[in-house]
């Protein structure tokens, strides 16, 4: 089977980098960008450019409502109840800082948040560092082998002094989807609120938020297929309204003098400052782009994709996987061979995986591990990438055994 995607004319980022001799398997770190995208970037500036919400003039009142159109567009994707449950952020991580900040006044010294054994730094430096503030007890849910967060062990950990579940829904180092809704509903028989880092799970399918019965929802755009710089923070209501400000600065004041001041809620009063507007724009026409596609034939795709990588990598003697990967990416070392070395001989032949501790560092160590390689596959991937990336690694291990 070819594998051919459909969709990889409409980035012109894979068509450059096939011509300067680069198979782009690193998606999971940041995925290339649509021509669509990049047309609502130009289209932006080179229309004149403007700030959004203050002023009266025409081009501030173009800018703000392609802003807030973007803020509709992610709410439907995410199928937020309303736009006004989607704060715009920097990304993932500024996003979970925020929650962090914004809900320290809910803790008290003694009190409990429970995180998995799998985190992204993201989702767990906040959470760290609001503990050490605090005098909170830092809760770590193992896994089971197969590198999801252990449900019956989760049932024992999650108790009566748990204020807070902060987990990811699509790990991106072991590519396992993780039993979130189970989970949450473990956390909220406890009073507990809920956290999903959605990051990595967000580009793979249409994800309900309502469904899942999180609190908050992170994710950010340039995995997305959108620009870096903006991500998305979603809150249910009674959720957002608990939350107090933690950044000051315009925009997001109802009312000030020298000594006091009144601030907005919810979106607006989280987003302070200019923001990013138009990357926020340019997101718009990214999920625009993307729910043009056939969602089946998309998944489709990947998921063929993704069994060929698997197969081709467990057919190679000495390589092993972390974990059970489900959708979109492996992660493997090699036995006796370091993975900087080996990553090092794979850039020198044009293939662009990632190597080291993908910003999970305490599960590296847990599995007594330095790093690994990561691959990941983006919808414009194709078979002859991963043909190119086997026939790399094959001649990679020539040199190095």
């Amino acid at each position: 089977m070819s594998l051919i995607s459909p969709w990889r004319a409409d980035f012109p980022g894979i068509l450059a980098l096939d011509g300067a001799g680069q198979t782009y398997l690193d998606s999971a770190a940041t995925a290339q960008k649509p021509q669509a995208m990049l047309d609502s970037l130009l289209g932006y500036y080179a229309g004149g450019a403007a700030n959004v919400h203050r002023a009266q003039h025409q081009p501030g009142e173009r800018a703000t409502r392609a802003f807030e159109a973007s803020r509709s567009l992610a709410a439907h994707w995410l199928n937020a109840a309303s736009s006004e449950e989607i704060v715009f952020t920097h990304g993932t991580s500024e996003a979970l800082n925020l929650l962090a900040y914004g809900l320290e006044h809910r803790f008290a010294a003694g009190d409990e948040i429970a995180i998995s054994a799998l985190e992204h730094h993201a989702n767990l430096l906040p959470w760290q560092q609001l503990a050490l503030r605090r005098g909170l007890k830092l809760v770590v849910l193992p896994l089971d082998r197969d590198g999801r967060i252990d449900l019956a062990q989760a049932a024992t950990l999650i108790g009566p002094r748990t204020r807070l579940l902060a987990v990811s829904q699509l790990s991106n180092v072991l590519g396992c989807w993780q039993p979130v809704r189970e989970l949450i509903a473990l956390a909220q028989a406890q009073g507990a609120l809920t956290v999903v880092d959605g990051a990595q799970g967000v580009v793979h399918g249409r994800h309900d938020v309502q469904a899942l019965g999180c609190d908050f929802y992170a994710c950010s755009s340039h995995k997305l297929y959108g620009p870096d710089g903006v991500g998305l923070l979603y809150g249910h209501r009674e959720a957002l309204a608990q939350l107090r400000h933690w950044q000051f600065g315009g925009e997001m004041v109802l009312e000030a003098d020298y000594r006091h001041a009144r601030f907005r809620p919810a979106p607006l009063g989280f987003e302070a400052g200019t923001p990013a507007i138009s990357s926020v724009i340019a997101l718009g026409a990214s999920l625009t782009y993307l729910a043009g596609l056939d969602g089946a034939a998309v998944a489709g795709h990947e998921a063929a994709l993704h069994a060929k990588l698997l197969a081709g990598l467990n057919a190679r003697e000495g390589v092993r996987l972390l974990g059970a990967p489900q959708v979109a990416l492996a992660s493997f070392v090699v036995d006796g061979v370091h993975s900087a070395d080996l990553a090092h001989l794979l850039s020198e032949q044009g293939i662009a995986v990632r190597a080291g501790h993908h910003c999970a560092m305490p599960l590296l160590k847990s599995l007594g591990l330095p790093g690994a390689i990561r691959v990941s596959l983006g919808l414009y991937n194709d078979g002859e990438d991963l043909e190119r990336l086997f026939s790399a690694l094959d001649k990679s291990l020539e040199l190095l055994r």
